[in-house]
């Protein structure tokens, strides 16, 4: 019989403050996509504020789980999920709103998928595959490109050339990084050994 004292416990455990904050960037990210596609005057500017608490939640939550030693596989699971569901979402946003290119978005989501693949066949057959200093790269600059395009040019003025300066840089990190996991780790995922 199942004791509803340890399924609380579990819970708890899993509910700490980084996870609480890593739940609350997922539930950002429909606020998000709702004011960059509804055309009201200043939606880019909200559409801004709103991705950069988003990813101050990012920044925190890592932080305050290895500060408090409060890192569980939960939120190991889920901070990653939360990182793709907010780039992936925004950039498609970008796209609808006619300031990012659709193809540079379908390769820098792909990449995501393509990464995740490995990562899930690399898990089945015992293989862990940590962040790379790459990958790490590639969200940086996807998250400042994020905040650059929606700056605007208005706003960063003579600093405008930075937008695509970054878009470039973010799909060249994004396939130097998802060719990086492909050539470390998947010889040992496909060989005949499994592992």
């Amino acid at each position: 019989m199942w004791d509803a004292g340890i399924e609380y416990g579990i819970l708890s455990l899993a509910m700490n403050g980084p996870n609480i904050l890593t739940i609350l960037r997922i539930l950002t990210i429909p606020a998000i996509v709702a004011v960059l596609v509804t055309p009201f005057e200043g939606h880019l500017t909200v559409g801004f504020i709103l991705f950069v608490f988003a990813s101050l939640t990012d920044w925190v939550d890592g932080l305050w789980a290895r500060w408090k030693k409060q890192v569980t596989v939960f939120g190991q699971l889920l901070d990653p999920i939360a990182d793709k569901l907010l780039i992936a979402s925004v950039f498609i946003c970008l796209v609808e709103l006619g300031l990012v290119r659709a193809w540079m978005v379908v390769v820098i989501i792909g990449r995501e998928l393509a990464v995740s693949g490995l990562r899930s066949i690399a898990s089945s057959r015992g293989v862990h595959i940590p962040a790379s200093l790459l990958g790490k790269a590639k969200m940086v600059c996807e998250s400042w490109t994020i905040v650059f395009i929606l700056a605007g040019k208005n706003f960063l003025g003579s600093f405008a050339f930075l937008i695509p300066l970054c878009l470039w840089l973010t799909l060249a990190t994004a396939l130097l990084s998802g060719a990086e996991y492909y050539l470390r780790f998947g010889k040992r995922i496909f060989s005949s050994g499994g592992s």
